[in-house]
């Protein structure tokens, strides 16, 4: 769907849910938040400028991969994405910048991460929503350890997900990666973490200390701000939860009803 307001800018859903927003001219405009606070996470990741090498576990129309090679030029990327005639439709009509280093992947994103060699990311961005559902082999401990594998010494893991109170799926998750990684924390609008709403919250996990401080700047200074929690609050919102095995795992929860509609 175009967006009247701006000359070549998109808007991709996926069964009537808001997947991805593009502008092929200025793909620094970030119009979701969810993805504005992941790319304040490559922002943080290291100094301005710098090249990385980054994987992206779900692609979507590619407004991440996009936003880091304006922002991080040079950068090589690999995207995965399940969805095959997702991939070539956004192949054919929002193709990327010439220049842009990316890799698209139509694969599972799970079988993809075992097969993949380790050590080989310094950022893992995953997005990955079966519809408006994370699927269950990516909600697993054996699903963050092999994201952990994946990454190098001081790699940085950032998931967007989405849940509501008693954050049951949201808590399992941080416990997963609490297992997998020595540093946590999450981002999420004061609303979402008190309970108020059903909405999205970024997890970052790595093995090295996190980039809070810069986090939080960027974080309070959206439209919509957000709080960046991490030590003992984080752990008091995690007390009692337990890591999740792939026998047990299942997708996160279903939205409520308008929850992410277009109203």
């Amino acid at each position: 769907m175009p967006d009247v307001d701006r000359e070549r800018a998109w808007l991709l859903t996926v069964d009537g849910a808001p997947q991805s927003y593009v502008d092929l001219d200025e793909p620094e405009h970030l119009e979701f938040e969810y993805a504005r606070r992941l790319a304040h996470v490559l922002d943080s990741a290291a100094e301005p400028g710098t090249a990385l090498d980054l994987l992206h576990l779900g692609g979507g129309a590619l407004t991440l991969p996009r936003y880091a090679a304006a922002t991080r030029p040079g950068s090589r990327q690999t995207v995965v994405e399940f969805d095959a005639p997702l991939v070539e439709l956004v192949a054919e009509h929002l193709p990327l910048p010439a220049g842009a280093d990316v890799t698209v992947c139509a694969a599972d994103a799970r079988a993809w991460l075992e097969a993949a060699p380790p050590a080989g990311a310094d950022v893992l961005v995953a997005d990955v929503f079966g519809g408006s559902r994370v699927p269950a082999q990516l909600t697993s401990v054996e699903y963050a350890r092999q994201a952990a594998r994946v990454l190098r010494p001081g790699g940085l893991y950032a998931a967007n997900l989405a849940d509501g109170a008693p954050f049951g799926f949201l808590k399992a998750q941080l416990a997963n990666f609490g297992a997998a990684f020595a540093e946590l924390a999450l981002i999420a609008e004061p609303g979402v973490l008190r309970g108020r709403r059903f909405g999205n919250a970024v997890l970052l996990a790595s093995d090295a200390p996190l980039p809070l401080a810069a986090l939080a700047r960027r974080c309070a200074a959206d439209a919509f701000p957000a709080r960046v929690e991490s030590g003992e609050a984080l752990a008091r919102f995690t007390r009692g939860a337990r890591p999740v095995t792939d026998a047990e795992a299942v997708p996160s929860p279903q939205p409520p009803q308008g929850a992410f509609s277009l109203g």
